[in-house]
């Protein structure tokens, strides 16, 4: 459902209408999930402008389409430029609904695409055109069948690339001349893009990218013919039909994986040499400021390692710059950050016990440690011309995240936003300006545009209606708490209790939980749907809590790294010691705990009914893994290692081999189309719990992907789990 918005051209974004609630109306399911009343206001899909001087939006017209509008910093006001009314292409008589777009390198028009089916026929997924403002043409990048993927314009704007059925293809726009620019795409070879698990575990879709001088391409190939398929089933049909996924388990093979840059003056492809051993991941790859050298990252299979290569494309040839090494894990560096015109750049480590960032030279050398001390930080914003580093960080403690920056020459840090809560930047390139999306536990966001120094100039987006409206519904704001475990760590939580507490009475108590690595629940944000569908819980009488237990983030390297090789097992014993901690609290009735999650949460739902004894009444979970055998290898591999070389811990860790200690009430939900947490897990999960002679509720959704949404679903689902906690713990 697209929503669209509204833009008074002299002035800036107007809020998204919404119905309006009386004052004595209660939350309800309906109105939390079925429906837009109760989302908070927010900006469109925003792109700022290549030279920082605006940002650019998509906004609905009175036809129904979408149209393109500007937000220029200089005048402070925003103005349509691209009509989509107009944008029809030849010899169609609809015109293109816009559903992405990129700037021409020299701003002479835009790069736009569309899945819209009233273009073509044939296909839908996906196609691109060149959008001229001089004269309001609009080319297609291509008129041969099948769908395009990641196209992009050459540094010169006269080229566009893209990917299709696994090749790489480039269009020449003066005369329209398509050319083939590999040749072995397939089923199995992928080039331009990735497989199943680069995209969810390593974030990685688009693969390939133009040279700084449009002379080349530099792309990653795979080849996924060693993954093992896992058939998912689609039951909706007379006779069920398989949904196969290649897709590798913890221990399994993966996609071998090699880079390769293309020149196009030769066409000739040189491929770089990353080692004789294939059974690693090439996790980044960027060109290193220059048209001759790429830098890649690669991770070895325990991803407790990871080298930064300089590769010479000419040739292939390599060497490492350093190595980042761990004895646990190590992330991928997302902000690797080419600095002063390429002769430095900027990494982020965990070496010291806490995320930091660090200035190399381009040779390798390490230059200086530009942030220290007991705190994380979150990622590199910018960088400008007169040498600030701006970043986010956790810098005043886990709860909150706020904006700062510091000089490449080293120095003090200064702090750009003061407003408590967590901010999320998008900064302008160069630096100039940001627009800032702040939200505190229990308010939703407000975004304003800020200037470098963190001067509001303009507030876009404030919320007050719905503010106003949920004030108006009794709400009781979230409060923070923290406590000190037996072995004498302190965990931060939340709480919300009823909107008439009285502490002389004694509530059921409600725990939520994700828990995953470097995760968070305990934060001053807001938390969306279900944050509100724990208000509308306390409206029924329950007090609702949630506890970071250890393995989650924004508390450094070895309060997040402790679960490594026992996925589940520090995590659920907090779990369970925080909800024994509660449960001393004079207005908690110890015998009617219950704790949810989904995903990570589900199986900690799991884990900490199985562990805790009694002190669990009921539990629902969503979506769960029940064996770290079923999950993928990226993801799993780098906690736990091999099902081989981690026998114990996969065991210690799968809900499977612990049902014996369930004792409370379990709802069990899963979707049949998950292809991320596959309906396996819920399926051996009950063939144990059969065997156990468990009882429990199961729900499946037929189909449902891991989100379990779409058609009044999660209505349906959240419903459901209201009724199942008050008949188990009211």
């Amino acid at each position: 459902m697209r929503i669209r918005f509204r833009l008074p051209v002299a002035l800036v974004l107007a809020a998204l209408s919404t119905s309006a609630l009386t004052a004595q109306e209660r939350l309800t399911v309906e109105a939390i999930f079925g429906s837009p009343e109760l989302y908070p206001d927010a900006l469109p899909e925003t792109h700022w402008v290549p030279d920082g001087t605006g940002f650019t939006f998509l906004v609905g017209n009175a036809s129904g389409g979408t149209d393109l509008a500007l937000y220029d910093l200089s005048a402070g006001s925003g103005s349509r430029i691209v009509e989509g009314s107009t944008l029809v292409p030849g010899g169609e008589r609809q015109p293109v609904d816009i559903e992405g777009y990129a700037w021409l390198p020299d701003r002479s028009g835009l790069l736009v695409y569309t899945r819209s089916a009233r273009v073509w026929r044939e296909n839908t997924k996906g196609f691109y055109f060149v959008y001229r403002f001089a004269d309001g043409s609009l080319q297609p990048i291509s008129v041969e069948q099948g769908y395009q993927m990641f196209a992009k314009a050459s540094p010169d704007g006269t080229r566009v690339a893209f990917v299709r059925d696994n090749d790489v293809w480039m269009t020449e726009l003066a005369t329209g001349e398509e050319t083939r620019l590999t040749f072995d795409g397939s089923a199995d070879v992928i080039n331009g893009t990735f497989d199943w698990v680069y995209e969810e575990e390593l974030g990685l879709r688009d693969g390939w990218l133009w040279s700084p001088d449009g002379s080349k391409i530099a792309f990653w190939q795979l080849d996924q013919s060693p993954i093992k398929t896992f058939n998912l089933i689609d039951d909706l049909r007379l006779y069920s039909e398989p949904v196969p996924i290649p897709y590798p388990k913890a221990g399994d093979p993966n996609s071998f994986a090699r880079i390769g840059v293309l020149d196009l003056a030769t066409m000739r492809t040189t491929w770089m040499d990353t080692g004789d051993n294939p059974d690693v991941y090439l996790a980044r790859m960027e060109w290193a400021e220059s048209s001759d050298q790429i830098v890649i990252q690669r991770m070895n299979r325990h991803q407790n390692r990871i080298d930064v290569m300089l590769a010479d494309v000419s040739t292939g040839a390599t060497h490492t710059l350093f190595s980042e090494e761990s004895d646990t894990w190590v992330d991928v560096d997302l902000d690797l950050t080419w600095v002063e015109g390429g002769r430095s750049f900027l990494w982020t480590s965990e070496r010291d016990g806490w995320e930091h960032l660090y200035l190399y030279a381009r040779d390798g050398t390490l230059r200086r440690q530009l942030t220290r001390g007991a705190w994380d930080v979150d990622a590199p914003q910018a960088v400008t011309d007169d040498g600030w580093v701006y970043f986010t960080a956790a810098k005043e403690g886990p709860l909150e995240r706020h904006l700062y920056r510091v000089r490449l020459g080293g120095g003090g840090i200064e702090r750009i936003t003061n407003e408590p809560g967590t901010h999320t930047v998008d900064m302008a390139p160069g630096g100039q300006a940001f627009l800032d999306t702040r939200s505190r536990n229990g308010e939703p966001p407000v975004i304003s545009l800020r200037d470098r120094e963190g001067e509001i100039l303009r507030t876009l987006v404030d919320n007050q209606e719905l503010r106003d409206r949920l004030a108006g519904m009794g709400l009781v704001p979230p409060e923070f708490f923290s406590f000190t475990t037996t072995d004498g760590v302190e965990l931060n939580g939340w709480m919300i209790r009823p909107p008439d507490f009285d502490p002389s009475r004694q509530y059921p108590l409600l725990m939520y939980v994700y828990g995953g690595p470097g995760s968070q629940t305990a934060a001053d944000a807001w938390g969306g749907s279900r944050y509100l569908w724990h208000q509308l819980l306390a409206q029924d009488g329950f007090i609702v809590a949630s506890v970071d237990n250890r393995g989650t983030g924004g508390r450094g390297r070895d309060f997040k790294n402790i679960t490594y090789l026992r996925l589940g097992d520090w995590e659920s014993r907090d779990q369970v010691e925080a909800a024994r901690w509660l449960a001393g609290r004079p207005y908690v009735d110890g015998d009617r705990i219950g704790i949810w999650g989904w995903s990570y949460g589900g199986f900690m739902t799991l884990m900490s009914m199985e562990r805790g004894g009694d002190v669990f009444a009921a539990g629902i979970s969503v979506a769960p893994v029940t064996s770290w055998r079923f999950y993928d290898t990226i993801y799993t591999e780098r906690y736990m290692r091999t099902p081989r070389e981690n026998p114990e811990g996969y065991r210690a860790g799968a809900p499977l081999e612990n049902v014996e200690g369930l004792t409370g009430n379990l709802l069990l939900v899963h979707g049949t189309g998950d292809d991320n947490v596959h309906f396996q897990n819920t399926v051996q999960l009950v063939d144990r719990l059969e065997a156990a002679g468990k009882q429990f509720r199961l729900m499946i959704y037929p189909n449902k992907t891991h989100s379990i949404s779409g058609d009044g679903t999660q209505v349906h689902l959240f419903t459901m789990m209201t009724d199942f906690l008050i008949e188990r713990l009211r």
